[in-house]
C-alpha cells in the first residue's frame, strides 16, 4: 500500500535520457508486483511455462532491463528481507484482501466471465520464493546488480542512494521519502501507457521528486515529514489518524513541529485514542542502517546463463536471440566509449 501523501508531494515529469549514466536503485519487491499484476493474457491468466510456473516476472525483467540498458540507466534490484513486526497487521489485512479476491476470481471464472476475471486476477498476486530466486539468477546474469536487503527493500534503496552509491531509488511508493531518499524517480519505463490491474490503459510519464524540494514545499524537516505519513498512515498504522487526510495533516505538522507536541496535540484531539505506537513508527523510518556495505559491480552478460533461464521456461528462441542481440549491442558500445564511462 504504501504512505498515501501523493496529494501533497511535489514531483516533476523527466524523459528517460535525464538518467543516461545514473545508478538507479530499484524496488524489486515492488516492480515484481507491477509485472505479476499486468502482464497476463486476456482471461486474465499470468504467463506461464508448460510446467505451470508463471512466468510474468521472467519477462517484464528481461525486456525492460534490455530496454533500459540501451537508454544508459544502470538499474540495480534491491529485494525485501524480513518484515518488521510492526507490520504484520497490514500484511494480514493484504492476505484477507487476496483471499476475497480469490474467490471472486474463482467464482467468475465458473460463470465464465472474463471481464470480472481479468478484474480480479491481479489482486491475488503473491511473490513466492521460486519468483524471488529466479528474478534474481536472470538479473545477476544480465550483469545486473542484486543486492538483499535486510529489511524493507525502499530503505535499503534509500541509505544507497543518502551514501552515494546511487543517484536514485526507483519505486511506485512514496516510503522511500522517509527514508531521506534525496531522489525518487516513479514509473521507470520507457511505455507511454500502462495497464492497471483492472485492464484499463492509463497516460504514464518518468516523474521525479527531490527530497529537499518536498520540504521547502511543505515548509517542514524529514521528523515532520515522517509524523505527518503516520498521521495519515503507513504499511506501519494502516488507516492513520481517522478523520486526519494529508493536508490537514500538513497543517498540524507545520504548527507544532515536534513529534511529540504533534502526537500530543493529536492525542487531546481525537474522539478515540490512538492504536498504534507512533514512536515504533517514527524510529522504524528514522533509525534505518544499511545492510549493504560494499560496492557495486556491474558485470558483463553471461548469454548462455540468460538463454538457459528463458529457454527452459519456455520463451520464444526467436525473441531471446533478439532480446541478447539488443544487449550485445550496450555491451559493444560499452567497449566503444570505453568502461569508466559506463559502469
Amino acid at each position: 500500500m504504501g504512505v498515501q501523501i501523493s496529494d501533497i508531494i511535489p514531483k516533476r515529469e523527466i524523459s528517460i535520457s535525464d538518467l543516461k549514466g545514473k545508478i538507479i536503485a530499484i524496488d524489486a519487491y515492488n516492480t515484481l508486483y507491477q509485472f505479476l499484476t499486468t502482464i497476463r493474457q486476456m482471461d486474465g491468466t499470468p504467463l506461464m511455462n508448460d510446467k505451470g510456473d508463471i512466468t510474468s516476472h521472467l519477462s517484464g525483467l528481461f525486456y525492460r532491463n534490455i530496454s533500459l540498458l540501451q537508454e544508459g540507466v544502470k538499474p540495480v534490484y534491491v529485494f525485501d528481507g524480513k518484515p518488521p513486526e510492526l507490520k504484520a497487521a497490514e500484511l494480514e489485512r493484504r492476505r484477507e484482501a487476496k483471499g476475497i479476491a480469490k474467490e471472486k476470481y474463482e467464482s467468475a471464472k465458473e460463470m465464465g466471465d472474463e471481464d470480472s476475471m481479468k478484474k480480479y486476477s491481479g489482486r491475488f498476486v503473491k511473490i513466492t520464493d521460486k519468483i524471488i530466486e529466479d528474478s534474481k539468477a536472470l538479473l545477476e546474469a544480465m550483469g545486473i546488480p542484486v543486492i538483499q536487503s535486510p529489511g524493507e527493500g525502499e530503505a535499503e534503496a534509500s541509505v544507497l542512494a543518502r551514501s552515494g552509491k546511487v543517484w536514485a531509488a526507483a519505486s511506485q511508493d512514496y516510503d522511500a521519502l522517509l527514508y531521506g531518499v534525496p531522489n525518487l524517480v516513479r514509473n521507470l519505463t520507457l511505455a507511454r501507457k500502462k495497464r492497471t490491474a483492472s485492464g484499463i490503459y492509463v497516460d504514464v510519464n518518468i516523474e521525479l521528486i527531490e527530497f529537499q524540494q518536498v520540504l521547502d514545499k511543505l515548509e517542514i524537516d524529514k521528523d515532520q515529514l515522517i509524523c505527518l505519513a503516520i498521521l495519515v498512515g503507513t504499511d506501519y498504522n494502516p488507516g492513520g489518524v481517522r478523520g486526519l487526510g494529508q493536508k490537514r495533516a500538513l497543517e498540524v505538522v507545520q504548527k507544532y513541529k515536534y513529534p511529540v507536541q504533534i502526537f500530543d496535540h493529536v492525542d487531546r484531539i481525537s474522539t478515540n485514542p490512538l492504536n498504534f505506537d507512533w514512536q515504533e513508527i517514527f524510529k522504524q523510518f528514522h533509525e534505518y542502517e544499511a545492510g549493504f556495505q560494499g560496492e557495486l559491480k556491474f558485470k558483463k552478460i553471461d548469454v548462455e546463463k540468460v538463454k538457459k533461464i528463458l529457454k527452459d521456461n519456455d520463451f520464444s528462441e526467436a525473441r531471446i536471440d533478439s532480446g541478447l542481440k539488443k544487449l550485445g549491442e550496450v555491451e559493444e558500445e560499452k567497449k566503444q566509449k570505453g568502461l569508466g564511462e559506463f559502469f
